[in-house]
This record gives C-alpha cells, sequence and structure tokens, in this order.
C-alpha cells in the first residue's frame, strides 16, 4: 500500500489523496489483492474492460512467474533459522510501512463525513479487535465497516 499510495498520489499524480483513499476502500472489500483490485479499477475507470483486463494481466504475470523463481530457490532453505528470521522481519518492515501510509494519509480524514475523532476511534477499534483481541481480519471488517458506512449514510442522508 505504501508503494503504490507514493506512486498513484505523490509521485504521477493520477489520484488526489481522498481518491486514493476511496478507490483503495472499494479495493478491499473486493475478493483478491488489493492491489490489483485497485489496477482494475483505475484500468476499468481510463481505458474500459480492455484498461482492466491489462491492468489484470500485467499485475499478475510478472509476479508470477518471480514468485515461482523464489519458491523454487527457496525450498531447499526453508528450514533454515536465519531464512525463517529474516521472513519475519520482513513483516515487521511491512507492517511499519502500513503504518507509515496510513500516518500520511490521516489528513485526508478532514473532508470525510464522520470527521477525524470518530474515523480514529472506529479504527482504534479495529486495531484492538486485530491485534490485541487477535480477531480474524473478517469480522471487525464487516462489524466495524458497516457501523462506519451506517454512520456515514445517517450523516450524509438528506
Amino acid at each position: 500500500m505504501a508503494v503504490v499510495q507514493r506512486e498513484l498520489v505523490e509521485r504521477k499524480q493520477w489520484l488526489t489523496r481522498e481518491e486514493f483513499i476511496e478507490d483503495w476502500a472499494i479495493a478491499q472489500t473486493m475478493p483478491g489483492p488489493n492491489v490489483v483490485n485497485l489496477s482494475v479499477i483505475l484500468g476499468a475507470r481510463y481505458f474500459g474492460p480492455m484498461g482492466a483486463l491489462a491492468a489484470f494481466a500485467g499485475m499478475l504475470a510478472a509476479p508470477l512467474v518471480l514468485i515461482l523463481i523464489i519458491a523454487i530457490l527457496y525450498a531447499p532453505f526453508a528450514s533454515h533459522p536465519q531464512v525463517s528470521g529474516a521472513l519475519k522481519a520482513m513483516g515487521a518492515v511491512a507492517a511499519g510501512l502500513i503504518l507509515a501510509t496510513g500516518v500520511r494519509l490521516i489528513g485526508a480524514l478532514k473532508n470525510n463525513p464522520l470527521g477525524m475523532p470518530l474515523c480514529l476511534l472506529l479504527a482504534a477499534f479495529c486495531f484492538i479487535a486485530v491485534a490485541i483481541l487477535r480477531m480474524p481480519l473478517v469480522y471487525p471488517l464487516f462489524g466495524i465497516g458497516l457501523l462506519g458506512c451506517l454512520l456515514a449514510y445517517w450523516r450524509l442522508r438528506p
């Protein structure tokens, strides 16, 4: 997410922060990898069905070949403790990148119909549910997400 946000919003300026957050939220609700979903959304928006198909193929072809090569090279070393430790460290780095992106995008909540305090409260509830209570992400996503959607609908209704 951090790399995608930096490329689409900051570097190429194809999307504003608000557009990125809205499209990312939609991509997260769709089945499959979020980045692939986002690329399909953008491909379809700007180039129609063929753009969505090209974005899908472009996002999956090269990574598929790369992952297959890595899997073949990884297999003989999978049981080594150093390799296991390196993979755990990479997980921590990924979590840090996601957190940094969230902090960078927090300013876009000013325009959210719920307001920043309520958004942060919902995010804190989700964090507590997943990180501390160890609930599977699907439950807080649908529970807290549904609550957020209902509150936004209530505030936006005419």
